[in-house]
This record gives structure tokens, C-alpha cells and sequence, in this order.
């Protein structure tokens, strides 16, 4: 295979995936889904934005069949908005996140945004279906894995007993 067509080849692989996926990049706003979802929440009202948070993360998690990848790209944004509020959350800075300002998330939200995180990257879902058959397959599941953690911290261990035996 001659460097021109390995090229060629690239390319193409790259043209299929942003046709396919309406995406550029593996961030939770780097897809044509979750930039129309910011925008939706940029023209909710004020006092509606959490309340499309939740829906979104609630719709994704009582999806019993498969997940089909619009509503698994919200779900990943809607997390990595929450994330964003969250210690050691990185915020949403690209041009294609919401501009207007989002309430604080109660942290209720954490828990549901995990849950809606395990079911898109689970079995019968499209999202994550289409990402396994792409080489950024396992850095997309990094960059997931990183929204859930913040979400959901793992404790810290003790060094102290509480009490001696």
C-alpha cells in the first residue's frame, strides 16, 4: 500500500466517522447531538435548564431497548455538565457547550448522571457501538470513564481508625 493510499484510506475512515456520527472529537461536546442540546438548554428558560438535565439523564436510563446514539450523546453532555460543577470537574469550555449560565445542579444529579454514563457505554448502545468500531474507541471510554469518576469519587482510605480494637 503506497502512502497515498494510506492517506486516501484515513481520510475516508475520518470523512465515514463524521458522517456517521456527526462527530469531530472524542469530548462530550464534540458531536452535532450534544451541540443541539446545548443549544436547546441555551434557549430553555432559566428556570427550565435543570429540569432538561434531569429529563435527558432519566429518558437514557429507563431506555430498556437499544440506546439510540442522539439520546446517549445528551446523556454524555448532560453528565459532563454536572461534572463541570463538581470538585476536580473540568469545565465545558468549547464553543459548542451551552453560552448561556446553568443553575447549580442539585447533587442528586450525580447519582443520575452516573447511572445514564453506565448505559450508554453499556450493551444495546448505538453510541458506544459506534465508537468501538473507530480507533478512539478506548479514548472516548477514557474520557467517559473520567466524567464518572468526578461524579462519583471513590472514597479515600482512612489512614486513623475511627476507634482502636
Amino acid at each position: 500500500m503506497t502512502a497515498l493510499s494510506v492517506a486516501a484510506a484515513m481520510i475516508a475512515a475520518q470523512w465515514h466517522k463524521e458522517i456517521i456520527m456527526g462527530t469531530w472529537d472524542i469530548g462530550p461536546f464534540e458531536n452535532d447531538m450534544a451541540a443541539d442540546f446545548a443549544d436547546a438548554l441555551d434557549e430553555a428558560a432559566e428556570d427550565e435548564r435543570e429540569t432538561l438535565v434531569r429529563t435527558t439523564l432519566i429518558r437514557t436510563i429507563q431506555t430498556r431497548d437499544y440506546l439510540e446514539s442522539p439520546e446517549g450523546a445528551e446523556a454524555v453532555a448532560a453528565a459532563a455538565l454536572i461534572a463541570a460543577q463538581c470538585p476536580g470537574g473540568e469545565p465545558v469550555s468549547t464553543s459548542y457547550g451551552p453560552d448561556q449560565a446553568l443553575p447549580i445542579f442539585g447533587i442528586d444529579l450525580r447519582s443520575l448522571a452516573v447511572e445514564a454514563l453506565d448505559r450508554v457505554v453499556a450493551e444495546e448502545s448505538e453510541l458506544a457501538d459506534l465508537w468501538d468500531e473507530t480507533a478512539d474507541g478506548p479514548k472516548w471510554r477514557q474520557a467517559i470513564s473520567r466524567i464518572r469518576a468526578v461524579l462519583a469519587p471513590e472514597p479515600e482510605p482512612q489512614e486513623d481508625p475511627l476507634f482502636d480494637l
